[in-house]
C-alpha cells in the first residue's frame, strides 16, 4: 500500500533474519499480539486503563428507582455502533437523583471508550462531548491510563479487524456472543511509544472524518433525491417545456405481471442467471447456477422487466437489471413487470422505487410478523400511480432521478474504497509493518 501521500515512511523488514526465529525479520519480535517492532509493548486491557465501568445486567429497579423523570440520557449496547453512538436509537432517559446514585464510580468523560460485551458484540465507539450520560446494560467504559495509552490509539485499536479476530476467539454463547470482563482485561494490546501512539491515531482520525463528511453528504444527497421524487412523480413540479396532463392509473393498468412458470431442476446440466432477493441484497448482482443447484419453481424474466420484491415490503427491493439473458430466472417472491405500452421501462423504474409507492406496498402487506409479510400480486398491481402522458416528460424526469441515483452510488463507492483504504492502514500502522515517527 503507498502511504507516501500521508508522509507516511514505508518500512522493508528486509532480507536479514533473526537466527532464533527465521520468521520474524531484524528489527522486530514475535509477542502475544503478533509480529510487533522491538519498540513496541505488550500490556493487557487492565494494565493499560486506569477506570474500567461495567453496567452488564443493572436496572434502575436494584436502586428502587425508575427511569424517566429526566433528560439524561441512558447509554445501552443498542446505542453504541461501530465507531459511533447512535442517538437516534430510542433510549432511556434519567434524572439527575438517578444519575448521582448510579453513576457511582465517576462522570463520563470526553474520549471515554464504550465497548459492548454481547448483543452485539465488540461494538467501539468514543464519548464525544463533555455531556452527563448514564451507562445502562451491556456496556463497558474504559478510561485510557493517559501515562501509558492513547484513548484514541486504544479506541482505534478496539475497532480494528486484529482486535475483534481475537475477541471472537475469546467469546462465548451459541445464540448471542458474549466476553466476560475479566477475559476482556486480560486481552492484550501492542503500545508504540506514545509519540508514535499519538501519530498512529491522528492518521486514523483523519480518515474516520473523510468518511463522516462522506456519510453527510450522502445523506444529504438521499433527502433531496426523495425530495426531487416526491415533486416529479406527482406532477407537483413540472420540468420546463411540459404541460401535458398526468393521469391516476393502476400499476396493472401502465405494467404487465409475468408469471410463467420454469423449473431449473428439470435442466440440471442448464446454466441459469438467476435473480434472486439474496443477490439483490448483495450487490444487485444475479448469480449463474446449474439448474440442478436451483432447488424450487421459478419465474421466467423477459426482457425489459423490472422486479419488485412482495416480500417485507417495509424493505423496498425494486430491481432493474441492465442485461436480462435468455436463460434468466426469478424467485417467485418478485413481481416480474415489464411496461405497457407508452410507458417507459426507466419511468415504471422510478415509480416503483418512490417513497409514496413503497409505502402503499408496506400498507397493503399482511402477514403476522415483519420478517415474514408480503403483499399479493392482485394488491400490488391495484396500486394507485400518476402518469404523464407524454412519454418525453417520463423519459426526462427518470434521467434526472436516475442521474441522482449515479451520482449517489459514485458517493458510496468512494465511502467503500476510503474505509477499505482505513482497514488496509490498520493493518500497515497497528502493526508497526509502516511507522509514522
Amino acid at each position: 500500500m503507498n502511504m507516501d501521500v500521508m508522509g507516511v515512511q514505508e518500512v522493508s523488514p528486509g532480507y536479514e533474519f533473526v537466527a532464533e526465529n527465521p520468521a520474524v525479520a531484524v528489527g522486530y519480535k514475535q509477542t502475544d499480539v503478533g509480529v510487533i517492532p522491538e519498540g513496541w509493548g505488550v500490556a493487557s486491557v487492565s494494565e493499560i486503563t486506569e477506570q474500567i465501568m461495567d453496567f452488564r445486567g443493572r436496572t434502575p429497579r436494584k436502586l428502587g428507582m425508575t427511569w424517566g423523570g429526566g433528560d439524561i440520557p441512558a447509554l445501552s449496547a443498542a446505542n453504541v455502533r461501530q465507531g459511533y453512538i447512535d442517538f437516534n436509537v430510542e433510549c432511556y432517559f434519567g434524572s439527575h437523583e438517578l444519575y448521582d446514585k448510579w453513576m457511582t464510580k465517576g462522570d463520563v468523560r470526553v474520549n471515554d471508550i464504550l465497548f459492548t460485551t454481547e448483543a452485539p458484540l465488540g461494538n467501539v465507539a468514543l464519548i464525544p462531548d463533555g455531556k452527563k450520560y448514564i451507562l445502562s446494560q451491556r456496556t463497558v467504559l474504559l478510561r485510557a491510563l493517559p501515562a501509558v495509552a492513547d484513548s484514541i490509539y486504544l479506541y482505534q485499536y478496539l475497532l480494528s479487524e486484529i482486535f475483534q479476530r481475537v475477541l471472537l476467539d475469546y467469546s462465548s454463547g451459541s445464540t448471542a456472543k458474549g466476553i466476560q470482563r475479566k477475559k476482556l482485561e486480560q486481552l492484550n494490546v501492542p503500545l508504540p511509544p506514545l509519540n508514535e501512539q499519538s501519530a498512529i491515531a491522528t492518521a486514523l482520525t483523519d480518515v474516520d472524518a473523510l468518511l463522516e463528511e462522506l456519510d453527510r453528504l450522502i445523506a444529504k444527497k438521499r433527502d433531496i433525491k426523495q425530495a426531487a421524487m416526491q415533486q416529479l412523480l406527482t406532477g407537483e413540479t413540472r420540468l420546463p417545456g411540459f404541460e401535458g396532463e398526468w393521469h391516476a392509473r393502476r400499476l396493472g393498468d401502465i405494467a404487465e405481471l409475468h408469471r410463467l412458470n420454469v423449473v431449473p431442476a428439470n435442466q440440471p446440466e442448464e446454466l441459469f442467471v438467476h435473480f434472486s432477493l439474496p443477490a439483490f441484497d448483495e450487490g444487485q448482482t444475479a448469480t449463474v447456477e446449474l439448474g440442478a443447484s436451483i432447488g424450487s419453481n421459478k419465474f421466467r424474466v423477459p426482457q425489459t422487466s423490472v422486479l419488485v420484491s412482495k416480500l417485507n415490503p417495509r424493505i423496498p427491493r425494486i430491481w432493474m437489471p441492465e442485461v436480462i439473458p435468455p436463460n434468466s430466472c426469478a424467485s417467485t417472491e418478485w413481481l416480474i413487470l415489464t411496461p405497457q405500452e407508452g410507458v417507459e421501462r426507466m419511468f415504471l423504474y422510478v415509480l416503483c422505487s418512490s417513497q409514496a409507492f413503497c409505502q402503499q406496498m408496506e400498507m397493503a402487506a399482511t402477514g403476522t410478523t415483519g420478517s415474514h409479510q408480503r403483499i399479493s400480486s392482485s394488491m400490488a398491481l391495484d396500486i394507485q400511480v400518476r402518469v404523464p402522458v407524454d412519454r418525453e416528460e417520463q423519459t426526462i424526469i427518470a434521467k434526472v432521478l436516475s442521474d441522482m441515483d449515479a451520482e449517489i452510488q459514485a458517493l458510496e463507492h468512494r465511502r467503500s474504497k476510503t474505509a477499505e483504504l482505513k482497514q488496509g492502514m490498520m493493518q500497515e500502522l497497528l502493526t508497526g509493518r509502516t511507522r509514522l515517527v
